[in-house]
């Protein structure tokens, strides 16, 4: 009888895995304004590597990609593991990556970094050579490779074109037999993971591109560095997850596992299943000093905004993304901070923005599971991203002032986007005159969007309005899981030249203490700790006030930040605040400091 039940439970398991959807890429639809696969060859044939390539992840990310494209096709693979049969399946895109539309799309040949960047935000992975001979054995169209001869126009996007017509046509010619969406194969060589990639850092794997007899015209072969991309290299999207016997699991606990790995690899277990590297740091002042797990993009959403991205090389498919508002008078640059070097401005050593958020990275891999019941502020499984948010005066009230109110909402919406197809929640952040773009967003917005759940003010509440804010303040906080945190230092008894700069209500301190009555109307906030710096809390720790003292009438407006008052405001509340550093306390992330 018990065997008849474990029987039953099987079948009934294996019943469910073969009704599952068939999985599909986790992008947009495409947009029927979006430009075909000539038109953008047009647009790209003449732009660097690094322009063209960001031009593709647009276009990708944005969904102009062919229909046929986005259903992913089963691939059967069996191994014989500790005596007995294992049977699986991973699923993958029927051809490679291109950008158009069904009639008229162009293959996007790319860097194993950009392949690498879009399969992580697509929730995919790039295949073993196992896996691509895999594929070539199940495809419905095997196409005849087609090289052009070795030159240096190979790298070219007018060679592209030459190739995509050719693979166009033989494509073409096997529609009765295999119509699109069909599993495809032969017509290019494929980026691969394999087990030498994490000793040769820098450097692209290619394998495949079979002849008709199911040989490899291109053997596994790593010689190429990570900027190159001919028109041969094709990227094959693979889901993260495949199926075992009637489990679901992902293609990297299957590539790391010593005995499931012979399923995916003839390598044995790979324990790096993708590329860490960043071929394109792209920061506007060379001095910016980057690890290889990390990289930055800049970008201006509206005129006169400068956005720079700083996120770890590859992304999980979970992100904590931080919009951070720049104080008056400072550059992104100097936000995020760099050691000091003869003849430096200060301003670089004022903030350190880039290295708080690596302790914040280091932090977040050593999170104990078994801790405090309070959330995590970053998790282990997420990727911490900051946007740096900074305007052509470097003074975002006079900014908003001069071009109208509401343009937060355009910037928080241009960058959120650029993270689609991820699950994303954001920490909208601010220090000085950044606030002002914090509370443009709150006053313009409607309701704000449920993925933002952390509001911070760093000595930036000199714009907070009791008619304009509080109430979506009190909204907002209302629902679980919704974070504020509010720094201020005693800035009304600040002196400079011997003289006020500030209105007892009208500084920071006032602004956050006004904020502070209103908010203690509707929520129980107490104050926990009246030594310095004074320490508010409503809300189980969801509600943070800090409360600087200033007896000697010192200004304290940037110190507050420098002295892990970023780490503080992303961390406030949580089973992670005050691991490893203490607001106001010595900087913590010194050693992050490049």
């Amino acid at each position: 009888m018990v065997k008849l039940v474990l029987v039953a439970l099987l079948l009934s398991l294996i019943t469910a895995v073969q009704a599952a959807p068939q999985p599909e890429l986790r992008i947009p639809r495409r947009r029927p304004d979006a430009v075909g696969g000539s038109e953008f060859a047009r647009t790209i044939q003449d732009l660097p590597l690094q322009v063209r390539e960001e031009r593709i992840w647009r276009e990708v990310t944005a969904g102009n990609v062919p229909d046929f494209l986005r259903k992913l096709i089963p691939v059967p693979v069996s191994a014989v593991v500790d005596g007995r049969t294992v049977s699986g399946r991973f699923f993958v895109a029927p051809d490679y990556l291109a950008v158009g539309s069904d009639n008229d799309y162009l293959f996007v040949p790319l860097t194993p970094y950009t392949a690498q960047r879009l399969a992580s935000r697509l929730r995919c992975t790039l295949p073993t050579p196992k896996m691509v001979d895999e594929i070539y054995a199940a495809a419905m169209a095997k196409l005849t490779p087609s090289p052009i001869p070795p030159s240096p126009a190979m790298t070219t996007v007018a060679v592209f074109v030459t190739h995509n017509a050719t693979v166009y046509s033989q494509r073409l010619a096997a529609l009765s037999q295999a119509p699109l969406g069909s599993l495809v194969a032969g017509d290019k060589k494929d980026i691969v993971i394999c087990k030498a990639l994490r000793d040769t850092p820098g450097h692209v794997a290619i394998y495949g591109w079979h002849k008709s007899d199911g040989n490899p015209i291109q053997p596994l072969y790593l010689g190429h560095v990570g900027y190159w991309a001919d028109y041969s290299h094709g990227t094959r999207l693979i889901d993260e997850t495949m199926e075992v016997g009637a489990r679901r699991v992902s293609v990297a606990r299957v590539l790391g596992d010593p005995k499931l790995c012979v399923l995916l690899s003839v390598e044995g277990p790979i324990e790096q299943p993708e590329y860490r590297f960043a071929a394109f740091p792209q920061p506007d002042d060379p001095t910016i000093h980057l690890p290889a797990d990390e990289r930055l993009e800049s970008f201006s959403p509206v005129s006169g905004v400068r956005i720079m991205v700083d996120e770890p090389s590859v992304l999980k498919h979970r992100i904590r993304l931080v919009l951070f508002a720049l104080p008056n008078g400072n550059t992104i640059e100097q936000t995020f901070g760099r050691r000091l070097r003869p003849g430096d401005d200060w301003h670089y050593d004022i903030q350190h923005i880039g290295a708080q958020t690596r302790f914040l990275r280091a932090l977040s891999q050593s999170a104990d599971e078994s801790g405090p019941s309070r959330p995590f502020g970053i998790d282990e499984d997420e990727s911490l991203v900051v946007a740096y948010l900074e305007v052509s005066n470097h003074a975002w009230p006079a900014w908003l002032r001069a071009h109208g109110g509401g343009t937060a909402t355009t910037i928080y919406d241009a960058v959120v986007a650029r993270f689609s197809g991820h699950e994303v929640r954001v920490a909208l952040d601010s220090h000085s005159g950044g606030g002002a773009f914090l509370f443009d967003y709150l006053g313009s917005a409607g309701n704000l969007p449920p993925q933002i759940d952390r509001i911070a003010f760093i000595d930036s509440e000199y714009d907070y309005e009791s008619a304009l804010h509080r109430d979506k303040l009190v909204n907002w906080l209302a629902e679980p899981g919704h974070f504020l945190c509010t720094i201020a230092y005693d800035d009304a008894s600040a002196r400079y030249e011997g003289k006020p700069f500030v209105t007892a209500e009208g500084g920071t301190w006032g602004r956050s203490h006004a904020m502070l009555s209103d908010l203690q109307i509707r929520f129980d906030i107490r104050c926990l700790r009246k030594t310095d710096p004074e320490r508010y809390e409503g809300l189980q720790g969801r509600i943070v006030f800090l409360f600087k003292g200033n007896p000697k009438a010192q200004i304290l407006h940037t110190i507050q930040v420098e002295r892990n008052g970023f780490v503080e405001s992303l961390l406030s509340g949580t089973a992670q605040e005050g691991c490893g550093y203490e607001y106001f306390g010595p900087r913590a992330y010194n050693v992050f400091v490049k």
